[in-house]
């Protein structure tokens, strides 16, 4: 992207040089006054239009990293959950046979190993009797106190690396944008080259007038998109 907005720029100055000849008449030197400041403000554009493109790529690069690790911290943080919540399930597994068969003493065993996050939810389902209580749910992880902080921060992550993708892909399309206009001022100046081997005044007036209409384009996307 910087090398086409750079070889705007170059074009436009050989363009702005193109003629060194004194102009023959009031109306020619009009023309070629028109045409520097077209080809100026073409220049200028086309660099700062080049420039905000790579600044906005360079964004989109950071932004898609960032994503990336927190999804990896997502993951991580949702296997850590799931790992704990097999070792609870096990944990009450054994605590139900102890229970079963009276054993008290391995009972408590079992009950010193619950970890202690899901320790609310074990008392609230053991207080409704579920060895004998057929409405009792099946474990303790379904309980309304049942909570696990690994797998709420694994949510967390995830819906995070999901705005922060957005935010990237957001910052590639606005580059995208900025391309597009440096493509547009480059068909600007393609008019401006092609109206200097015009002799016809009439001709040259037409593909100027062209090339400035043209060139309100990009110049309206630039001031309106948003800058890195």
């Amino acid at each position: 992207m910087a090398e086409s907005a750079g070889s705007n720029v170059e074009i436009a100055k050989h363009l702005s040089e193109h003629h060194s000849h004194a102009p023959a008449s009031v109306g020619h030197e009009i023309l070629e006054i028109l045409e520097a400041l077209l080809l100026a403000i073409v220049a200028v554009t086309t660099a700062w239009s080049g420039y905000q493109a790579t600044l906005w790529t360079g964004h989109q690069a950071r932004l898609y990293a960032e994503a990336g690790r927190l999804r990896v911290e997502a993951q991580a943080a949702a296997t850590y959950a799931n790992q704990e919540r097999l070792y609870n399930a096990m944990t009450i597994m054994e605590w139900i046979k102890a229970e079963a068969h009276g054993d008290r003493k391995l009972t408590e065993v079992f009950e010193r190993r619950i970890l202690p996050e899901f320790r609310p939810a074990f008392e609230a389902w053991k207080k409704i009797d579920p060895l004998h209580n057929p409405a009792a749910p099946a474990g303790p992880q379904l309980m309304s106190e049942y909570r696990s902080v690994k797998a709420e921060r694994a949510i967390a992550l995830d819906s995070q690396a999901d705005k922060i993708f957005e935010e990237g892909s957001e910052a590639i399309r606005l580059s995208d944008q900025y391309v597009r206009a440096t493509v547009i001022l480059a068909t600007v100046l393609l008019l401006v080259a092609i109206s200097q081997k015009f002799k016809t005044r009439a001709v040259r007036i037409g593909l100027l007038a062209t090339a400035l209409i043209l060139l309100c384009l990009p110049i309206y996307n630039i001031l309106t998109l948003p800058r890195a």
